[in-house]
């Protein structure tokens, strides 16, 4: 089924708090058409101008969301926190309408072990995210820091000093510190594919990609 969905599907959208608010804003800015739900009027007023429908609705009533048709939709991102009864009724509304991909905002782990457990095909924890990623960018040396699975990150920060002036087959990077230089981008310019023969200046921002614990001993060269 998820093969089926076209990566321009029309979006549902519950809950106007800043998640789903910056969610439905980032999806109206890619023109794919949103449907904002929220049982705040002054949220709907609000939003209604800012993606292709905004509506006024309590997405814990199956009734409700068949109303606005949401049955139709194949993508829908439950953005409700604040209360872990309404997350899950309404995801659990979502499954029972078969909805092929639902995106649900968790506060914990056990919130979202129900969601998953009920049905929610990914499951968000946006503040642990943030606080992960905040963390690893406190020290100064990295500029932004992103996590996958099994501690796999891409980073972007600036090169340390062993690496700077040779190309990147001399400098034997990957062989040495366990990462790979993946981007390049010089001062005024648009980020680049690294090559062998590409050489890092000191002005220069990288995208690093490797294992976590890698690409930090890799920051924490001297630069």
């Amino acid at each position: 089924m998820v093969d089926r969905i076209k990566h321009d599907a029309p979006v549902l959208v519950i809950g106007l708090g800043r998640f789903g608010a910056a969610t439905a804003g980032q999806l109206e800015r890619q023109d794919r058409d949103v449907l904002a739900v929220d049982t705040s009027e002054g949220l709907v007023q609000k939003w209604a101008d800012r993606v292709t429908h905004a509506v006024q609705a309590d997405a814990r009533s199956i009734d409700a969301l068949k109303q606005i048709g949401a049955q139709d939709f194949s993508i829908a991102v439950v953005a409700v926190g604040s209360s872990i009864e309404a997350s899950v009724l309404i995801t659990a509304n979502l499954v029972d309408l078969k909805v092929p991909q639902i995106w649900a905002k968790a506060i914990s782990q056990s919130h979202g072990k129900i969601l998953a457990r009920i049905g929610a095909n990914h499951v968000i924890y946006p503040e642990r995210e943030a606080g992960e990623r905040v963390a690893h960018l406190v020290s100064g040396r990295l500029l932004d820091y992103i996590e996958f699975d099994d501690a796999f990150a891409i980073v972007k920060m600036y090169p340390p000093r062993p690496v700077r002036g040779a190309s990147l087959a001399a400098s034997n990077i990957r062989k040495k510190y366990g990462v790979t230089i993946v981007g390049v981008k010089s001062p005024g310019g648009a980020f680049s594919e690294a090559t062998p023969e590409t050489v890092i200046s000191n002005h220069d921002l990288i995208i690093v990609s490797g294992d976590s614990a890698a690409i930090e001993r890799f920051a924490a060269l001297e630069g």
